[in-house]
């Protein structure tokens, strides 16, 4: 008879949603692929915030969250929106940290993550095409577009009395997308694109390409590709026939591997990846540390505010439905409210269950824009003493 009063109790407070249970988020990131030394890092962030929402036993009745990994690929979209279906499906998500490459996410976005009607929240997908994209309230990201990339880069070439410059992108939406703005950008402060040219990534030789860039000159040239692919591939051809001596590199270059593997050749070479300062990102970093990963890898604390957003949003609806909940994100990542820092879920936790408005600051300064993007603080490097060093932030 006991037993049978328990089996009845726990299926009223199942029916009522008065229990705690264990809630699913995905993270879809290229594990393997043109960025895959990046994604370790990445994954971590955004498992911290839910370890530390878990261990608050604040969430939805004590809920915990786990993350479940899946690999986009970061290139192939067909893969992503494979991976994307299987955590909708088989795992049984109810939210998504990814994608990590801009082709990539919006093919997971339109083909699935919108027809079953799932959120998904990029750290690190940076095309521009994604702020005008059609997505049902579903697509956020904790990056800022490349549209603004493109304007600080061009900021700091001129500030380095760079006047002309070479620029080679990777074949693909974020390349082309960074390239098309900086060179706007560019040109409007009356600079000059000697040779705006795609490469593709995989390719066991790039002197063709190199030889391109090289007849048409420049003071510098823009590498707008992958670390762990192709771009490192041009680089290394520039740097082995003398093409170049400068390079600027963005978000996509800007990675330990560029360090171990060029930091002696291209001392005084300088570039700039989404990150911002403060008492967020200082918190972050040593919360990572003490989580035995490390925090300063690129979109690592974007990935950490995107599972954040995500979960806060659902606290804030009381539901982990993202038909539900998708309303809540931006009310959560903006003024008015209590500002919320890493470190602090579960404070924030205790201000939604009192019906008080939060406004969460997060590891990388979170103001969402417009449709809910990242309205951007970027982190400027430069090569020094063979390491890449932080010059300020923009």
């Amino acid at each position: 008879m006991k037993k049978l009063l328990l089996a009845t109790a726990s299926l009223a407070l199942t029916a009522g949603g008065a229990f705690a249970d264990e809630v699913k988020l995905g993270i879809s990131l290229g594990f393997t692929g043109p960025l895959e030394s990046m994604s370790p890092a990445m994954a971590q962030g955004a498992e911290l915030a839910m370890k530390e929402v878990s261990d608050s036993g604040k969430f939805m009745s004590g809920s915990t969250v786990v993350g479940v990994r899946g690999d986009s690929t970061c290139v192939d979209s067909a893969a992503a929106a494979a991976t994307v279906e299987k955590l909708i499906t088989a795992d049984g998500v109810k939210g998504i940290v990814g994608g990590m490459c801009s082709g990539e996410t919006t093919a997971s976005l339109q083909n699935v993550a919108m027809p079953k009607g799932v959120v998904m929240i990029s750290p690190s997908a940076t095309s521009p095409a994604l702020s005008t994209l059609e997505d049902n309230g579903l697509f956020f990201r904790t990056s800022p577009s490349d549209a603004r990339q493109g304007e600080v880069m061009t900021d700091e070439i001129m500030e380095h009395g760079i006047k002309s410059v070479a620029l080679t992108y990777t074949n693909n939406d974020y390349g082309k997308g960074l390239a098309d703005s900086f060179a706007a950008a560019f040109e409007a402060k009356g600079g000059k694109v000697t040779i705006n040219a795609a490469h593709d990534d995989g390719k066991p030789d790039y002197s063709a390409e190199v030889a391109a860039l090289a007849s048409a000159g420049g003071e510098a040239l823009v590498i707008a590709g992958y670390v762990d692919q192709g771009g490192s591939g041009i680089l290394r051809g520039a740097l082995d026939t003398g093409a170049f001596s400068t390079f600027v590199f963005p978000d996509g270059m800007v990675g330990g591997k560029l360090e171990a593997d060029f930091g002696k050749e291209i001392n005084g070479s300088f570039g700039q990846m989404p990150s911002s300062e403060g008492e967020g990102k200082d918190k972050f970093l040593a919360a990572a540390k003490a989580a035995g990963f490390d925090g300063t890898g690129v979109y690592s604390g974007e990935a950490y505010d995107a599972a954040a957003l995500i979960m806060l949003a659902m606290a804030a609806a009381n539901s982990t439905d993202p038909a539900v909940y998708k309303a809540k994100v931006m009310d959560v990542a903006n003024a008015p409210g209590e500002k919320i820092l890493p470190g602090e879920l579960g404070k924030a936790l205790e201000l939604i269950a009192e019906g008080k408005d939060i406004d969460y600051q997060g590891a990388s300064s979170v103001e969402l824009i417009g449709a809910g993007e990242s309205a951007g603080t970027f982190r400027e490097i430069e090569i020094k003493n063979d390491k890449i060093e932080t010059v300020k932030y923009r």
